[in-house]
Parts: C-alpha cells; sequence; structure tokens
C-alpha cells in the first residue's frame, strides 16, 4: 500500500500526468501553465513532442507504442505523490486549483477522485459536461465534497494514486474515447466517492489539429457498448447496443465493439447493486 505520507522530491502532494501524441505545439503551450511537477507519457510520437517536454523540465516516459489513456496509468505508476492529477496536451489547471484539491481530499478519505470545472478557450465558455455534473441526480452523499458523479471529463480530474493503481488505472482495450465511464464505475464498486467540486477550475483550449469527428463518435460507441459489456447487466448492454444502431457511427462502433468481444470474454464483471442502479439514473438524466 502506498505511504500516505509519500511528498516526491519538489514537496509536492501532487503530480501531473499528460499522455500525448504528435501534439508537440500544444504541449510547449500547455506546460508553461503547470504549478505542479508533471510526467508526460508519450505514446511514441514522431514529432518531436517528447524533446518539447523534456525541454519544459516534465519527466518524459517514451513508450515504445500507443497506449492511449493506458499512458496515463504507465505514467502513474511512475509517480511518488499521494494524488495524480490528469490535464490533456491542451489543457492545464488554473493556478492554485491543485492545491485546494488535495486539501479537500485530505479531508474526505473516502473519496477518490474530484472533477473539476472546466473553462473552454479563451472566452472561457462553460463545459457542458461540467454543468451537466452540477446538476447531477445522484445528489450529494454524505461525505463528499461534492455532488456524486459516475464520469468525468479526463483532462480535469484529480485522483488518489492508490485508489486509481489499485482498480487497474484506464484500460488498455478502450485506448481513448470514452474511456472514463469504467474507471469511475470501478472506482465506485470498489467502495470509493467521486465528486463534482465546481471550485476547482481547468482551462482547456482544444486544437483542432489531427481530430476525427466522425472517428471519434465511433470510438465512443465503440467504448460505450465495451464499458456496458464488461460492468452492467446483460439487459443495460442490450439497451446500449440498440441505442448504437441509430447512426451510422454508433453502428460502426457495434462492429468494432464486437470485433473486441473474444479478447474480453473472461473479464466481465458487473458492478454491485447499488452501483448499477446509480449508473441507471444517469441513463435517465
Amino acid at each position: 500500500m502506498l505511504d500516505e505520507t509519500t511528498l516526491d522530491e519538489t514537496g509536492s502532494d501532487v503530480t501531473i500526468l499528460v499522455a500525448t501524441r504528435d501534439r508537440a505545439p500544444e504541449l510547449r503551450r500547455s506546460l508553461a501553465h503547470h504549478d505542479a511537477p508533471v510526467i508526460v507519457a508519450d505514446n511514441a510520437s514522431a514529432d518531436g513532442t517528447a524533446a518539447a517536454a523534456e525541454e519544459a523540465g516534465a519527466t518524459v516516459l517514451r513508450l515504445p507504442r500507443n497506449r492511449g489513456a493506458a499512458a496515463r496509468t504507465v505514467a502513474a505508476r511512475h509517480a511518488s505523490t499521494r494524488y495524480v492529477a490528469f490535464a490533456d496536451d491542451d489543457s492545464w489547471w488554473a493556478p492554485g486549483a491543485l492545491d485546494r484539491a488535495a486539501e479537500i481530499l485530505d479531508s474526505h478519505p473516502r473519496t477518490a477522485l474530484l472533477a473539476a470545472r472546466v473553462l473552454i478557450g479563451g472566452e472561457e465558455r462553460p463545459e457542458p459536461v461540467s454543468e451537466r455534473m452540477a446538476r447531477s441526480p445522484l445528489g450529494r452523499p454524505d461525505g463528499l465534497p461534492g455532488p456524486a458523479v459516475l464520469g468525468f471529463l479526463a483532462c480535469s480530474v484529480i485522483v488518489r494514486r492508490e485508489a486509481f493503481l489499485g482498480v487497474g488505472g484506464f484500460s488498455d482495450v478502450l485506448h481513448f474515447g470514452g474511456e472514463e465511464e469504467l474507471l469511475a464505475l470501478d472506482l465506485a464498486a470498489a467502495g470509493w466517492g467521486l465528486a463534482y467540486v465546481p471550485e476547482l477550475v481547468v482551462h482547456h483550449h482544444p486544437s483542432g489539429v489531427g481530430r476525427d469527428p466522425a472517428a471519434r463518435r465511433r470510438r465512443e460507441a465503440r467504448n460505450r457498448l465495451l464499458t456496458a459489456w464488461l460492468r452492467r447487466p446483460l439487459p443495460a448492454v442490450a439497451r446500449s447496443a440498440a441505442s448504437a444502431l441509430g447512426s451510422r457511427d454508433g453502428r460502426a462502433g457495434l462492429v468494432d465493439a464486437a470485433r473486441a468481444l473474444p479478447a474480453l470474454a473472461g473479464a466481465r464483471r458487473p458492478v454491485p447493486p447499488a452501483v448499477e442502479a446509480d449508473r441507471a439514473r444517469l441513463t435517465r438524466y
């Protein structure tokens, strides 16, 4: 078990973890905003991303292949702090937010994850996902510092390193695109609380480089189906599959999920009934 008094050599209680690939310009800009130690997990970039991160003073893990979101798990294993915060190569935490987040986690020992409020671009538009979390139908159970959630944006959370690694971190199978739900379900199934805390702020300046909206929708549909198969009752899996049939990208995602299922036959582990009841409430949300 991780020693809860452990700090890294800088005296920080938090390490920022960034998974990236071929996004050197965005990374140079975002790293300048970080005020905590940073580990960059470079998913086999070919454009000088790793060198840009090293020049900015980050610790760089050069991965031999693209691990997707699971690169964050690799980075977490190299951290030595009690808490790890995720950022994308085009996002950063507001000054003071991580210190405040550590204080909140210190005072809420059964809470594993805090989701921050996300502001988009220079105009600081509220991220719709943040607004939905603020209205979470799960309420605010005792012991949580904010509304309970079962999902989040990976670029805007801080988590107990011990809890994150204890449930296996991010899945290698899901890669990127909706990978957050499986982790949220696994943390909740392990008895941890997850909360939205709007006083914590993350700035996100989305890059348009290398983005394919249709491909992302297809990956998200695939990952919703695989997450349902891995953690939810069979009727919920059937409903998820039926929903995917309603769009071209969803149907493509369904085909992709079907191809991945044989390798996951032994990995199905439905969450406890109380966690599934909360997840079902979000379906109606």
